[in-house]
């Protein structure tokens, strides 16, 4: 273990820490260790991070703001990259103002204000989604009608081993809350958005930011949105929960939102195990009364990697 954090270091120009707990990591507060946890400062960074996994065979986990994830209370059995500061930067392209190229680690409500008082739309309505620009991409964000894939012209990966990519949007298999992109780090996007009044982007800013606040837990721990909206049917995921009779269910410290109930909040000391019993319940108990499958939006990680369905 001392080994694998002393040649991290010896190879990255950001932090790298062993043993590291993942719960201050992750918008939910849960989360057990990871072997070791890197803060890349570059892209270089990444490429000396995922070259060295590749070599000594250790797996790794590409992490943002935590939003859209729960960790296993045991933690992860290899390397974290959390993309953060370093990685939060914006710059224009071709000295063109409506194409702007921005990094993975950019918090999306700090893009989301940034754009708008630009006077550019196309992200601006995605102010209130908690989570990272690299985050947002891979799950295709959305929110009030928006997804990052209306706005994306080209997104920067690295691959296994350290290979650099440019991917362009077009060739992006874009679906509802998800890209198709996988097994590589994003580490920037580029963005075209369109010209718009910056005080009309503000003024829809702020009523965005109203209804999140009046409708979601937005200021409790939580990960956002649990379960996708299922396809082909009348009633959101929340509508359902909630017609099952599950608002206020609570298994230890983890609680379906009474305020919103596709979201289920950290009341105190929850763990993964908590949330993963609510998470069972519920869909047990809409499966039972609509003959509904919910779909998770939220990533499960454990020891081994990501669970995309629990």
């Amino acid at each position: 273990m001392k080994w694998l954090v002393e040649t991290l270091a010896s190879r990255v120009a950001g932090p790298v820490r062993f043993d590291e707990p993942l719960a201050q990591y992750t918008t939910y507060r849960i989360g057990g260790p990871a072997r070791a946890l890197v803060v890349p400062r570059s892209t270089e960074d990444v490429v000396a991070v995922l070259q060295f996994c590749n070599e000594a065979a250790v797996r790794w986990l590409p992490l943002g703001l935590g939003s859209n994830v729960l960790i296993d209370d045991a933690g992860f059995d290899g390397v974290v990259i959390r993309l953060g500061k370093g990685s939060d930067w914006i710059e224009e392209v071709d000295e063109d103002p409506e194409i702007w190229r921005v990094g993975a680690g950019m918090p999306t409500p700090r893009l989301a204000r940034s754009t708008a008082r630009a006077g550019l739309s196309g992200i601006h309505r995605l102010v209130g989604v908690p989570g990272t620009v690299g985050g947002g991409v891979v799950m295709n964000s959305g929110a009030h009608g928006q997804e990052f894939s209306q706005t994306v012209a080209k997104v920067d990966v690295v691959g296994p081993g350290g290979t650099v990519e440019t991917i362009p949007g077009s060739d992006v298999t874009w679906r509802y809350r998800d890209s198709g992109i996988a097994g590589v780090v994003v580490t920037a996007a580029t963005f075209r958005f369109t010209p718009g009044d910056p005080a009309v982007l503000n003024r829809e800013i702020q009523r965005n930011l109203a209804w999140r606040k009046k409708g979601t837990p937005f200021d409790k721990p939580c990960c956002g949105s649990v379960f996708r909206n299922p396809r082909g049917s009348d009633r959101s995921a929340g509508q359902l929960i909630d017609g099952a009779g599950m608002k206020g269910l609570r298994i230890g410290g983890a609680q379906v939102s009474p305020l919103h109930a596709n979201y289920i909040v950290n009341t105190g000391g929850a763990t993964a195990t908590d949330v993963k019993a609510v998470i069972g319940t519920v869909r047990e108990k809409v499966e039972k009364e609509y003959g509904i499958e919910l779909e998770l939006e939220v990533r499960i990680v454990d020891q081994r990697g990501s669970d995309p369905d629990g």
